[in-house]
């Protein structure tokens, strides 16, 4: 049997190498592998941001309709194993690490997200899922979870500048690349874009033969209350869940159970409320995430806050992320901020200096 901590560190070796686009190396371990990609049908979500929190709603509304769903994200928050669940759970540590080392054995040319894609349709196939729920790393044209077969549903959430080095310096030319996961007979929902990217998605449905569907309320039962506290989430993603929820041929009750059975700690998520305080936990990476963020820290939304002085803003970034912008917009609402340096972890990039933070958001 093989040992979880030694295989992750196996397959964490491979983090500094980087990125390396393309298809061709993940085509051709999928077919050595007797093509697991084809083994469930899909649903494939990208965007800039939101992909998470429109999964998290998606993978709960297919259990609601009996159906067997694997979840496919990244990155994980606490735990490697998050990131591939089955039924609801995150696949066992054994599991993860019998398939990582098949995967590395096999497949010695991937990269790491190429790899932890692989193991993923893996798990999903050897698990019997009918149905899956796919989160695209980068991008979407070239990212390594772009071999399935054509999607039942292809969600776009959102088109924002991130990842600029990669995907391009124009929202049209990252919303081609994001567009690259509508394929023929595929149905296409959107979140509210910039009409250069959406031209992008409606060109390329035109192209291959996709349907863009209208994107409908966020209520699935309109005029009934979701029992759902988690009020971060709601808003545009939901409204892209329930509306893909419903192509998918889900019922309202099915959706509602969904969006009501749905927690996706890190994103948005509401720690701690006593009525008198509150603490929000959101892992926003980009200035895009920061304008939903400060959107959230609204006195009309949270009663606790009656004006800036009431909120303590706890920021910390890793190198090449855009955090000053970041932080040009959050200081309008926290009065208070403590910065702090994100640890440095195998692979990762290291963390802002505090002190580099301070007066240099406008820099």
């Amino acid at each position: 049997m093989s040992d979880y901590r030694t295989s992750l560190q196996r397959l964490y070796s491979l983090a500094p190498t980087g990125s390396k686009y393309g298809l061709e190396r993940m085509q051709s371990a999928c077919d050595r592998f007797g093509n697991p990609e084809r083994s469930f049908q899909a649903v494939h979500i990208a965007g800039t941001n939101g992909k998470g929190s429109t999964a998290a709603f998606l993978a709960n509304m297919a259990p609601a309709a009996g159906r067997r769903v694997g979840l496919y994200t990244s990155p994980h928050l606490v735990k490697f194993t998050e990131r591939i669940q089955v039924g609801g759970q995150p696949i066992s540590d054994d599991v993860a690490a019998e398939l990582i080392e098949r995967v590395l054995d096999a497949a010695p040319e991937l990269t790491f997200f190429e790899v932890t894609t692989l193991v993923a349709f893996l798990a999903f196939k050897e698990a019997g899922v009918d149905f899956a729920v796919l989160e695209v790393g980068l991008g979407g044209r070239l990212d390594a979870t772009n071999v399935i077969p054509p999607p039942l549903v292809a969600v776009i959430t959102r088109v924002a500048y991130d990842h600029m080095d990669v995907l391009g310096n124009s929202l049209q030319e990252i919303g081609r690349e994001k567009a690259g996961i509508i394929k023929s007979g595929s149905k296409v929902v959107c979140g509210r874009l910039h009409p250069d990217a959406r031209a992008e998605v409606e060109a390329r449905a035109q192209a291959v033969g996709a349907e863009i569907l209208p994107l409908g309320s966020p209520e699935p039962i309109p005029g009934a209350p979701l029992g759902y506290p988690r009020i971060a989430m709601l808003g545009t993603n939901l409204a892209v869940a329930v509306t893909a929820g419903r192509a998918l041929g889900f019922t309202a009750e099915q959706l509602a159970r969904g969006v009501e059975a749905t927690h996706w700690p890190g994103r948005n998520e509401l720690l701690h409320r006593n009525g008198q305080d509150v603490t929000l936990l959101d892992c926003a990476h980009n200035p895009d995430g920061a304008v939903t963020l400060s959107h959230m820290l609204d006195p009309s939304l949270l009663a606790e806050i009656d004006s800036r002085r009431d909120i303590a803003l706890v920021f910390g970034s890793v190198e090449g992320k855009s955090w000053k912008p970041m932080l040009r917009r959050l200081e309008n609402v926290a009065f208070n901020r403590v910065y702090v340096a994100p640890p440095l972890q195998a692979g990762r990039r290291k963390g802002v200096p505090p002190e580099e933070k301070i007066g240099r958001a406008h820099v």
